[in-house]
């Protein structure tokens, strides 16, 4: 199994800077939103359950998670909750799920996340694509399918979401592993670092 899933780019995370939103906008989520018909939460045939992420997941291991993709700074609960509240209110066009073993030591409970965010386009009739990132499972948990049940998951979020397609980036060592998911191969990855 690969040592990482992710959007397997490996720039550097860095705080939340997303735009400030009208006052309007409710600051007091304690989950993402879910206008979709989707259940709470998947049962994983363990005790692992799949859901969406919720402010409460910063206390059960969710940055040292991240952390173990790319450099994740660790957010006072302050800086974690307004990131969290502008994650929030882009509802279904912004997914994070997460793994979570509820029989597991507190601040570990968080196995395995995975984000998916949709992008409208004008092209094919305002059409929306989907894309995959920052998909990690916890090193001591990896080789249980949690990872690959988290991005089935999303593929199935962004399916019924109306996408066309859905996409990510990963590193070469990982296609066979994205495959399994029922990616293929398409294109060549370009970026340019800030």
């Amino acid at each position: 199994p690969p040592t990482a899933h992710a959007s397997c780019s490996t720039r550097k995370k860095k705080a939340c800077h997303l735009p400030k939103l009208p006052a309007s906008v409710p600051s007091s989520r304690t989950q993402m939103a879910s206008t979709s018909p989707e259940p709470a939460a998947t049962e994983t045939g363990d005790s692992v359950k799949i859901r969406r992420l919720q402010i409460a997941d910063r206390e059960r291991g969710f940055l040292p998670l991240l952390s173990q993709l790319s450099s994740c700074p660790d957010l006072t609960e302050s800086e974690f909750a307004a990131c969290f509240a502008d994650l929030a209110a882009l509802g279904d066009d912004h997914v994070i799920l997460v793994a979570e073993d509820p029989a597991a030591a507190p601040e570990r409970r968080i196995l395995s996340t995975g984000c998916l965010f949709v992008e409208r386009k004008f092209l094919r009739g305002g059409g929306k694509v989907g894309h995959v990132e920052d998909v990690v499972v916890d090193a001591a948990a990896r080789g249980r399918g949690l990872g690959l049940r988290v991005v089935r998951r999303l593929v199935e979020i962004a399916k019924g979401a109306g996408c066309y397609k859905v996409i990510l980036d990963c590193t070469p060592e990982l296609r066979a592993y994205y495959a399994k998911c029922g990616f293929v191969e398409k294109g060549v990855q370009m970026a340019v670092y800030f």
